[in-house]
């Protein structure tokens, strides 16, 4: 048997057990294109007693303020080749070759079937996702490997059973019932391979990176099977991270939805403009060149928005003279497109077709605090 045909007769027999609820090991792929046609092939998660979870080597993770995608939740997981660790950076973390990230994102559900609209995400992350209260839409893998990230969506079958690589994305047709019974069907995007790159390459012609597992977004407690505890710590002491310095001098940002005692109005706006903007509006980004920076380093002033005027936003500015009008969120560019739901004039510009509403208020909030005139 040659070497290839025993490679593939491997991966094949590793993604029957992983299907019978026996777990594979993670896959190691430091360089070429032969990504596993499914997601089972990746050996991170395992199907087992009705739930979902990462594999034992697998780390689960969460964020303070995660990016808004349609309401939609998200179960994050995070490998490291065996003997291998991520350098602490403050900024960006430096990951080593192999390191595979994985992000699934699903929608809680009723006994009827319902997809759930709502903030509040009560999976138990030592069991997993219950597939029978959630439904799987899209699990996204990105890899290091020896050139850089390459970014891969899967798309989770009707049965619920495997996710496939489906490189040209895909966009479901969904329905989300509210709290108070009103529904809402939209097209939900699962992006292409190179889309990703539109977010994920933070700096304008550089390659792409993760977004989610920095520091300040890091920086929480976590309910582990084994316990509850900060995951910087937990990662370091997995041997998952190495140079994080005493959580004093670590940043942190906001916590979404229940923010801390000394999480002010400021504190939760600029955490979420961070998540969900910075990673375009920032000095070296793509959005560079329209003057705001919406990352945590920029203090608030005309560079963050205020009082300034929008660049080339046409009619993205909803007839609106400043980014951001202190005290006046109806005047503001910023609440403007963050509440638009049109093409062209909503931000962000991809990974999202509903408004999300919550965020929006919050914003309005701030603005409406902020005191000073244009």
């Amino acid at each position: 048997m040659t070497r290839h045909a025993s490679f593939l007769l491997s991966l094949a027999l590793a993604t029957a057990l992983a299907g019978c609820g026996q777990e594979s090991k993670p896959r190691y792929q430091p360089e070429g294109d032969d990504y596993p046609e499914k997601l089972s092939g990746w050996g991170m998660l395992r199907q087992a007693d009705g739930h979902l979870a990462p594999v034992a080597e697998v780390l689960p993770y969460d964020l303070n303020t995660p990016l808004f995608t349609d309401y939609a939740h998200k179960l994050r997981t995070i490998w490291m080749p065996e003997g291998q660790t991520a350098q602490y950076a403050e900024d960006r973390f430096d990951y080593p070759v192999g390191a595979v990230l994985t992000k699934t994102f699903y929608y809680p559900k009723d006994a009827q079937g319902n997809l759930l609209q709502n903030s509040q995400d009560d999976r138990d992350p030592s069991a997993g996702l219950d597939l029978a209260r959630v439904q799987l839409v899209e699990t996204r893998v990105l890899v290091r490997q020896k050139e850089g990230w390459a970014a891969l969506p899967y798309v989770w079958d009707a049965d619920q059973r495997e996710a496939r690589l489906e490189l040209a994305g895909d966009s479901p047709v969904l329905e989300l019932t509210a709290a108070d019974g009103r529904k809402t069907s939209f097209t939900y995007m699962v992006p292409d391979a190179n889309q990703c790159s539109e977010c994920h390459a933070e700096q304008k012609g550089a390659g792409i990176a993760p977004l989610g597992p920095k520091a300040r977004h890091l920086n929480k407690d976590f309910a582990y099977a084994s316990g509850t505890e900060n995951q910087l710590q937990h990662w370091q002491a997995r041997g998952f991270l190495k140079g994080l310095p005493e959580l004093a001098q670590v940043p942190q940002n906001a916590l979404w939805g229940h923010p801390r005692a000394r999480e002010n109005l400021e504190k939760q706006a600029r955490s979420y403009l961070d998540a969900n903007c910075s990673h375009c509006h920032n000095p070296k980004g793509a959005a560079r060149t329209s003057g705001l920076y919406l990352d945590p380093h920029t203090p608030v002033s005309i560079a963050y928005g205020v009082c300034k005027p929008p660049v080339a936003a046409g009619g993205g500015t909803g007839g609106r003279l400043e980014d951001i009008h202190p005290g006046s969120p109806e005047k503001s560019v910023l609440t403007y497109r963050v509440g638009s739901d049109k093409p062209g004039d909503m931000m962000p510009e991809l990974g999202r077709s509903l408004v999300h509403h919550e965020g929006l208020e919050m914003l309005g909030r701030w603005i409406a605090s902020l005191p000073g005139d244009c």
